[in-house]
């Protein structure tokens, strides 16, 4: 990769790991499901207006629109909400990349290697450590609704890789689209205080609002989408284990959330688990090529 794209690369992961402080700072001006309304709704317009949808199916756009917007963001925002920290919710929610290997063993018959499982078997022992560890000091409901989040994020990678290889960019700003109104009934029928929450937002829920929607979902996902088209997904996707650094260390950092010695070894145990599932295959293939069967694809 140049240089200039790799910074791009770094810069995505930092404005995704901010995401997550400024989405407490956001709750603390909305209820969690009309904060995410809010979100999308300025993700999508005027975005819609200048972003072609270049044939992307109107079924497609529903259903991830669905299950990422409505359900994912639901949840995540709920989980927050609930107590979860937001440098734990940025290291939580990434077990979608353990669900989404799972998943597509399920549905596409697209089994993990050895080493994907072995990735799989230690992050989730650090997930599961982050719960025990945690137990009396983060909302286990939080922890839950966190989890809920992933494996929806999960669902909605096996809709776009079943549905084929939509530009991620494009995707990401049509469906932005379909989860307000969804969002705004489910507000209506759950949560209270919608108009004085709109009316008395400061400029901590506004920034809120304009961060999470056009800084961290059009902007951040532009530059994501750049990249996928340029280099190969392998290349690209590793960043992405930067996005809890970021979002640990600047909940450190702004919302002086505390890190014990026992959830930093919860936290690295899950990296390394994430980092074994997402390089574990090409550093094989790099170092070990002659395992490979004569004619045998590289593992993606």
């Amino acid at each position: 990769m140049r240089f200039r794209h790799v910074l791009m690369a770094v810069l995505t992961a930092f404005v995704w790991g901010l995401n997550f402080v400024v989405i407490k700072v956001g709750l603390d001006s909305f209820p969690p499901l009309l904060f995410s309304a809010l979100r999308f709704t300025c993700a999508a317009i005027p975005a819609v207006f200048f972003i072609d949808r270049k044939q992307i199916p109107w079924r497609v756009i529903l259903q991830v629109g669905l299950v990422l917007g409505v359900v994912k963001y639901s949840l995540l925002f709920a989980g927050i909400k609930a107590g979860m920290p937001a440098g734990l919710s940025s290291l939580a929610v990434q077990a979608q990349v353990l669900f989404t290997l799972i998943l597509s063993a399920v549905f596409l018959k697209d089994a993990p290697s050895r080493v994907q499982k072995a990735g799989i078997v230690i992050a989730l022992s650090g997930i599961a450590l982050i719960g025990y560890t945690r137990a009396g000091s983060v909302s286990l409901t939080g922890f839950a609704l966190v989890l809920g989040a992933a494996v929806a994020w999960a669902f909605a990678n096996i809709l776009i890789k079943r549905a084929g290889g939509f530009d991620a960019f494009r995707l990401m700003v049509w469906m932005s689209l379909i989860p307000p109104l969804p969002l705004l009934g489910l507000s209506l029928l759950l949560e209270e205080g919608q108009v004085a929450a709109v009316s008395r937002m400061g400029l901590g829920g506004l920034g809120a609002v304009l961060y999470t929607g056009i800084i961290a979902t059009v902007v951040a996902f532009g530059i994501w989408g750049h990249l996928l088209r340029s280099y190969s997904a392998n290349l690209v996707a590793p960043f992405a284990l930067l996005v809890p650094v970021f979002g640990m260390a600047f909940s450190a950092l702004l919302l002086h959330e505390e890190q014990s010695g026992a959830g930093v070894a919860a936290a690295a145990l899950v990296l390394l688990g994430l980092a074994t599932v997402v390089l574990g295959p090409r550093v094989i293939n790099m170092v070990a090529p002659e395992n490979r069967p004569m004619g045998a694809a590289k593992v993606s």
